[in-house]
C-alpha cells in the first residue's frame, strides 16, 4: 500500500464486508456513509454522487474529522466511470520514440537527422493540430493494488503510466479556457497496450484497432487517490514515474505533452458531453517497453506514482495458455 496518501483526497476502500466512499488524510479514513446527513446525500455515498455536487460538497469535506486507519481497508479504484476519454501519441518525446522504432532510415540520412524530422513534425501538430482521442470501456478498471492478468493471447503487453483528469461539472462544447472549471480532481492510471493487436494486419485501411488493444479485464490500473484540483497545483507540472522491478522506465513532466489537460477536454466536448465521473487521459509519456522490445512478464511488479497523486503497485501474472 503506497505510505504516502495525500493530505486529501477521495477514494474507494473495503472493509472485508462492503466496499465505500472515504475521505482519506495521510494514514486516516472516513467512511462517507456514516456522515451522509451531514454533507446531504444518499446511502451508499458514491464519488459520483460527491461529484455530481462537487461545488457545495468539497468545503464540508474539508472540515470533516477522519475515524479509522487506512491500514485496515483494501483501496480499490477511486472512481467508476460513465465514460473513459483516452488520448493517444500525446508526448513528444514518447511519439518521437514509437515513430523512430517504426522508421526505416533511408540511405543518406542519418538517425539523428531522422529522429530531428520527426520532432519537426510534432511540434507542428502541437502547434496547429488537433487531439487523437478514442474510447475506453469502464469494464477494464482495476485496483491500484490489484494483480493484473496478461492474457495469453500475447507477449507484447506494454505499460503506459498517465495523468488522469476526473470531471465534476458536465462539459459540452467548452472552450480551452474554461475548460479545467470542469475538472473536480486528478488521479493515476496504468493504460495498459497490447502492442501486437493495435494494428489490423487484416484490414489496414482501418488503421488501429484500440478496442482489442487496450480493453482486456484490469488493463486499467486506477488510483489510489482522486485528489481535488484545488490540491494540484499546475497538472502541467507534475512528475510521472513508473519501475518495472524496481528499474525506472518512464520519468518524464507532464510538460511534455503535445496538448495540455484543458485542450483535451474541450475537443472532447466539441463532440460529445463529459460527465461527473468520467476520466480523460492525458497519453503517456516516454519509456514504454514498445521502442526496446521488453513487454511484461509474469512476475513483474509495476510501481507508477505521481506528483501528489500517491503511487499504485501492479504485479503481472501471466494467463495460463491453453
Amino acid at each position: 500500500m503506497d505510505p504516502a496518501t495525500p493530505a486529501f483526497a477521495l477514494g474507494r476502500l473495503s472493509d472485508g464486508t462492503r466496499e465505500f466512499t472515504a475521505l482519506v488524510r495521510y494514514e486516516r479514513v472516513l467512511d462517507l456513509d456514516t456522515v451522509a446527513d451531514e454533507i446531504g446525500l444518499p446511502v451508499p455515498v458514491s464519488v459520483t454522487d460527491l461529484l455530481q455536487d462537487w461545488t457545495r460538497v468539497l468545503p464540508i469535506l474539508e472540515n470533516l474529522s477522519m475515524t479509522a486507519d487506512l491500514a485496515d481497508h483494501v483501496v480499490l479504484a477511486p472512481v467508476q466511470p460513465r465514460q473513459v476519454f483516452q488520448s493517444g501519441a500525446n508526448y513528444r518525446t514518447h511519439v518521437i520514440d514509437l515513430a523512430m522504432a517504426h522508421m526505416e532510415i533511408t540511405e543518406g540520412k542519418t538517425v539523428d537527422e531522422v529522429r530531428a524530422e520527426v520532432a519537426a513534425m510534432m511540434d507542428e501538430r502541437a502547434a496547429s493540430g488537433i487531439p487523437y482521442v478514442f474510447l475506453g470501456l469502464p469494464s477494464s478498471i482495476g485496483g491500484p493494488f490489484d494483480d493484473v492478468t496478461l492474457p495469453a493471447y500475447s507477449d507484447r503487453h506494454d505499460w503506459e503510466l498517465e495523468l488522469a483528469a476526473v470531471i465534476g461539472v458536465p462539459a459540452f462544447r467548452v472552450g480551452r479556457g474554461e475548460a479545467l472549471e470542469h475538472v473536480a480532481g486528478y488521479t493515476i492510471v496504468n493504460d495498459l497496450t497490447t502492442r501486437d493487436r493495435v494494428f489490423r494486419r487484416d484490414m489496414k485501411e482501418i488503421g488501429t484497432d484500440w478496442f482489442r488493444g487496450k480493453n482486456a479485464p484490469g488493463f486499467l490500473p486506477t488510483g489510489p487517490w482522486l485528489v481535488p484540483a484545488a490540491a494540484v497545483a499546475d497538472p502541467m507540472d507534475l512528475r510521472i514515474t513508473l519501475t518495472l522491478n524496481g528499474e525506472v522506465r518512464q520519468d518524464e513532466s507532464t510538460k511534455d505533452m503535445l496538448f495540455d489537460v484543458a485542450a483535451l477536454i474541450s475537443e472532447i466536448s466539441q463532440t460529445t458531453t463529459l460527465l461527473p465521473g468520467d476520466l480523460v487521459l492525458t497519453g503517456s509519456p516516454a519509456g514504454n517497453g514498445q521502442p526496446t522490445g521488453r513487454f511484461l512478464r509474469d512476475g513483474d511488479v509495476m510501481v507508477g506514482t505521481i506528483t501528489g497523486l500517491g503511487s499504485q503497485v501492479i504485479r503481472c501474472v501471466a494467463e495460463a495458455r491453453r
